[in-house]
């Protein structure tokens, strides 16, 4: 698979990452620990050097990554994050330098490795000077704890005063053909100041594949029940979106997955999605969405397409949105 350097401080990822989380957290039943080591040995077998996973998704999520990269941890990239009280999300935040570093002992063991390749701010933290969080990560990177640090759903501010003190290899946000807010501010500032993006979600939590339809019934543990996006009534308005782009494939004998990908690879050079799945099948896909060349007239056409349509519903609702783009 291609590589792409995220940063000017040397950090080189797979153009494809897979994202942990949903291994174990946030969409339904957890997977049996066997299956997810599967999941992560079988991406690396196929060409995805770079995994992302976090405290926020519980010790086990971490505890998977470590055990499952554990036979060729020197040739991939682990990402995870600090930045909330007690590890949940739902305490807020906390980016104390003492948390910061109290989360980098603990995930340096759970991942069972000697130093974290990319160390995320998991969310701005309002009561911490962003100065004194880069800083605390470049004493660690100092240290030898840390390789890179990452920022994930920073704002263009914050973004330029962390980098002030210490360069930030990669920013973390979501982002896909249905969610087009970062080109407003965050993708220039990210090109001025050489910063690579990582999207998350880059399918839409699943809805761009066409796998999820008006009909579909999500676990009662499954996070996409309280986002205002995924309510029957909007799955149905949005169902559109969906049709155009798996018209789109089927001109390019792809899936609408795929597509999705091809478009995000296709923005910018240093743009790296990090698709998360739970089957074998659909990471396969996933992968094959690396070779989708699109040109500049497919990317055009497919953002004509696109901008025709009117999305319905929120991504978050009011109190999660509350934390983004600080």
């Amino acid at each position: 698979m291609e590589k792409r350097i995220l940063g000017t401080q040397g950090l080189e990822v797979s153009a494809l990452g897979l994202g942990c989380m949903g291994l174990s957290f946030a969409y339904g039943t957890a997977v049996d620990k066997q299956h997810g080591i599967k999941i992560i040995r079988e991406a690396y077998e196929q060409g995805i050097n770079f995994f992302d996973t976090a405290e926020a998704y519980g010790i086990a999520n971490e505890e998977l990554v470590g055990e499952a990269v554990s036979p060729f941890r020197k040739d991939v990239v682990i990402a995870t994050k600090f930045g909330f009280k007690g590890g949940q999300a739902f305490n807020g935040q906390d980016s104390r330098p003492e948390n910061i570093r109290a989360v980098a002992e603990e995930s340096l063991r759970r991942l069972k490795t000697d130093v974290i390749d990319l160390f995320y701010q998991h969310r701005v933290d309002q009561n911490i000077p962003i100065e004194d969080v880069a800083g605390t990560v470049k004493d660690l990177i100092q240290e030898g704890k840390v390789k890179y640090f990452g920022m994930s759903e920073a704002g263009a501010e914050t973004i330029r005063k962390a980098n002030a003190v210490l360069p930030v290899s990669a920013l973390q946000s979501e982002y896909s053909i249905w969610w087009r807010e970062p080109e407003l501010e965050v993708l220039p500032v990210l090109e001025e100041l050489g910063i690579g993006f990582v999207p998350f979600s880059p399918l839409g939590r699943g809805f761009l594949t066409g796998a999820i339809t008006q009909n579909t019934k999500f676990e009662s543990t499954d996070f996409r029940n309280s986002l205002p996006r995924f309510s029957e009534e909007n799955r149905s308005a949005n169902q559109k979106l969906v049709d155009l782009l798996s018209a789109i494939a089927s001109q390019k004998q792809a899936t609408p997955a795929q597509i999705a990908l091809g478009w995000l690879l296709a923005q910018k050079p240093w743009i790296a999605p990090i698709p998360g799945t739970t089957k074998s099948n659909r990471l396969t896909e996933n992968i094959g969405g690396a070779s989708i060349n699109l040109s500049a007239e497919d990317v055009k056409k497919i953002d004509d397409a696109f901008a025709q349509t009117t999305i319905q519903g929120d991504r978050y609702p009011a109190h999660i949105q509350q934390t983004v783009g600080k």
